[in-house]
C-alpha cells in the first residue's frame, strides 16, 4: 500500500478500526467513513461519517473540496457478497481500491493479492497463492503455497489453509480452523472455529468439528 493515501472506509465498527490502524501506520489517513447503520458512530476521530449509499452520493454531488483517492470495505464475517457489492459501487464511483497489507504480514512476491483485499498482522500468504478481490486474510491466518481464494472469502484469525486449497466465492474459514491440502471449499460455505477439514466441503454447507462434518446447509 502506497504511503500518504487518503481513504474512504465503508464500515465504522471493529474491522474499520483495524484497517484504520494499518493505513495510518503507513502514513495514510481516514478522511471519510460510510456505514449503513443510521446509529453508527465514527470509529476514527475527526473523520466525516456518512450513512449508506444515499449519504455518500449526496456528499459527492455536493462537490466537496477534497475527495479521498482510495477506498476499502471494512465488513468482516461471512458477508463476502456485501463486500463485493460495495467494492463494485466504490469502483464505479471512481475510487482506487488497493489491497491493504499490514507491515508485519508476510506476503510472497510470487503471490497475488486482489483489489480491496486485506492481509492483516502476522498473516502469511505463501508463494504461488492467489487472493481475489474483497478477501480478508485476518490476523495470524496462513494461506500456504498455491492456494486460491476467490472473491469475497474471509479467512478468520489463526486459521490455516495448507497447500493447494481452493476456496470458492464468499466462503468463510472460522478462527483457528485447519483445511488440509488439496481440499475445495464450496461457495458460501462456513467452516466453524477450530474445525479440521479433511475433505471437500459442498457449497453453502456449515461444517464443524474434528474431523469436520456438515452441521447444516444454507443453499
Amino acid at each position: 500500500m502506497a504511503d500518504a493515501r487518503r481513504f474512504l472506509i465503508w464500515g465504522s465498527s471493529g474491522h474499520g478500526r483495524v484497517l484504520a490502524d494499518v493505513i495510518t501506520r503507513e502514513g495514510g489517513s481516514i478522511d471519510v467513513l460510510v456505514d449503513n447503520d443510521a446509529n453508527a458512530t465514527a470509529c476514527v476521530p475527526n473523520s466525516l461519517l456518512l450513512h449508506g449509499e444515499t449519504g455518500l452520493r449526496r456528499w459527492l454531488e455536493s462537490g466537496p473540496l477534497l475527495v479521498p483517492d482510495s477506498a476499502s470495505v471494512a465488513i468482516g464475517g461471512a458477508r463476502g457478497a456485501d463486500r463485493r457489492s460495495i467494492l463494485g459501487l466504490l469502483r464505479r464511483l471512481g475510487f482506487d481500491l488497493p489491497p491493504i497489507i499490514h507491515e508485519r504480514a508476510c506476503v510472497s512476491g510470487a503471490s497475488a493479492v486482489g483489489r480491496g483485499s486485506h492481509v492483516l498482522a502476522n498473516a502469511v500468504v505463501a508463494a504461488g497463492a492467489r487472493i481475489g478481490d474483497a478477501v480478508i486474510v485476518n490476523n495470524g491466518a496462513v494461506v500456504d503455497h498455491e492456494c486460491e481464494l476467490e472473491d469475497g472469502v474471509h479467512v478468520c484469525p489463526g486459521a490455516t489453509l495448507c497447500g493447494l486449497v481452493f476456496v470458492e466465492q464468499d466462503a468463510m474459514i472460522g478462527a483457528g480452523a485447519t483445511v488440509l491440502p488439496r481440499t475445495r471449499i464450496g461457495r458460501g460455505a462456513v467452516i466453524g472455529s477450530a474445525a479440521n477439514v479433511t475433505r471437500d466441503v459442498p457449497p453453502g454447507a456449515v461444517v464443524v468439528g474434528n474431523p469436520a462434518r456438515i452441521l447444516r446447509r444454507t443453499q
